[in-house]
């Protein structure tokens, strides 16, 4: 079905990355799982089979990628489209429309299929997915883990025989996730062969028939699920890889929580397009406390955070700043957010620059050790834009560090990160919070709460029936918060 032959790849400007002498046959039907730490060639293993290499992302290239025989390189691009469907890491990337209906039937719709085939193609997708309520919305209101919802569901309308999937889960919630795996697994009884590039392992345990480890662009072990099981958690850790069972991960340690209130919300509504998004908030907050932000995608976690930071107008209530009211300017000065889309706030021509770009006379000895300490001092001279998902994240979290500000507020920081960057992240977090920093942590990433936060806030229906301390006496309630499940039912 699909055959990678000598393959060698590197980009143009980065000789010493890429892919280095791949060879791997995968079985029609076969679902294969890559993984290893961010940027060690999964994305690129992707590209090569849907044709973005060498057609729009330029190299050197050496062997043959085989697709049923033919060679992918050779073939244009709308064969491809008909034979393989990709979803992104981002799935704006891959948006063409405003609405979800018409983003769904853009792929068939270029099939020139007729158009109550369109029609019943999209019904079909919907009910298939089981995302009817996502029909005839406008996609800039969607959450991200809707809008990856929308994607695969875009690729799902086309029926391709080969499913390409880059880090799906990085913006979904647990639901969603679970959600997810029963599409993969819709799919795969279809007979479907699907390739997925992923740093969360644990849902696909019970999925995928072999899992291939890279490491800086080479093949350095295949492994069925059993197998794969069998490593320790210390050989899995040295490899950088994730959890394979999250009912399994090491237990939350206690943290101690700050008693004196420097942070405080009264009475806090918010709005957006007249629609009250979250009703009477109250909450307070002392320094060093590292405060989790859980709830389903939707509920309303990303409002929040830009409420905190002043980035939202439409509010009513107090925020206060030991004690006294703090106006919207006032928290804009006070606070730094780190978005989920950090594509959004990289500005600067190198990792180095974007780490003090628009900071009045930054502290470079605190560049260069944050650098350091979030393995990015080999990528200082690269621009922001050709680094991996995972690496982009990982420099948006160092200017954090560097910005000196009061308040902090990350929206899914180990979004696509690897094992190493995670702890690396979750280090950081540590530090600013000795720092007397406040830090609040918008996540599905129960691994990375238990390794950082000390309680955690959960939305739900517009409001926040949960406040949870991080705690071994809480883990029942954790657990239940964030749905966790190692990929089995229960």
């Amino acid at each position: 079905m699909i055959e990678f032959e000598n393959v060698s790849f590197s980009y143009t400007g980065q000789e010493h990355d890429g892919l280095h002498e791949i060879n791997l046959k995968i079985s029609e039907g076969e679902c294969v799982l890559f993984c290893g730490r961010s940027g060690c060639g999964k994305t690129t293993i992707t590209r090569l089979v849907n044709g973005l290499i060498p057609q729009f992302y330029q190299g050197e290239f050496h062997g043959r990628v085989l697709v049923d025989g033919h060679e992918i390189s050779s073939l244009p691009m709308y064969q491809i489209a008909a034979k393989v469907g990709s979803v992104f890491q981002n799935p704006r990337t891959q948006f063409f429309n405003v609405d979800t209906d018409s983003e769904i039937a853009f792929g068939i719709e270029n099939e020139t299929r007729p158009p109550q085939e369109l029609i019943k193609r999209v019904k079909e997708a919907a009910e298939d997915l089981r995302i009817q309520k996502l029909r005839n919305r406008n996609i800039f209101e969607l959450s991200g883990g809707e809008k990856q919802k929308i994607a695969f569901a875009s690729v799902y309308a086309m029926n391709p025989q080969i499913y390409l999937l880059d880090e799906p889960s990085s913006n979904l919630d647990m639901t969603s996730i679970q959600e997810l795996r029963e599409h993969l697994r819709l799919i795969k009884k279809q007979g479907k062969t699907v390739l997925i590039a992923e740093h969360r392992l644990y849902y696909l345990m019970e999925l995928a028939d072999r899992i291939v480890y890279l490491e800086k662009g080479e093949i350095k072990g295949i492994y069925t699920p059993e197998k794969f099981r069998q490593l320790s958690e210390q050989e899995r850790e040295h490899m950088g890889l994730r959890a394979v069972n999250l009912w399994a991960v090491f237990p939350p340690k206690t943290h101690l929580l700050a008693t004196t209130p420097v942070l405080e919300l009264r009475n806090v509504t918010l709005r957006y397009k007249k629609r009250t998004i979250l009703h009477d908030i109250g909450l307070s907050a002392g320094k060093g406390e590292v405060i989790g932000v859980v709830g389903h995608n939707g509920a309303g976690k990303t409002t929040f955070s830009r409420a905190l930071c002043g980035l939202h107008k439409d509010f009513e209530g107090q925020f206060l700043w030991e004690g006294k009211p703090m106006e919207r300017k006032a928290r804009l000065k006070r606070s730094y957010m780190v978005m989920q889309d950090v594509n959004y706030e990289l500005f600067a021509d190198s990792v180095e620059a974007e780490c003090s770009f628009g900071i009045r006379n930054p502290d470079q000895t605190l560049v260069n050790a944050t650098l350091e300490e979030l393995g990015l001092s080999p990528h200082r001279k690269r621009h922001p834009n050709t680094l991996s998902g995972g690496q982009k994240q990982r420099v948006a979290v160092a200017v954090s560090m560097v910005c000196g500000k009061d308040l902090l507020v990350f929206d899914e920081p180990t979004s696509g990160l690897d094992f190493d960057s995670m702890t690396q992240v979750a280090g950081l977090i540590r530090r600013l919070s000795d720092m007397g920093k406040i830090i609040f942590v918008v996540t599905h990433d129960f691994e990375f709460v238990c390794r950082t936060c000390s309680r955690v806030l959960h939305f739900d229906e517009g409001e926040m029936p949960d406040d949870v301390p991080v705690t071994m006496d809480a883990l029942p309630k954790l657990r239940e918060l964030f749905s966790v499940s190692d990929g089995k039912e229960r």
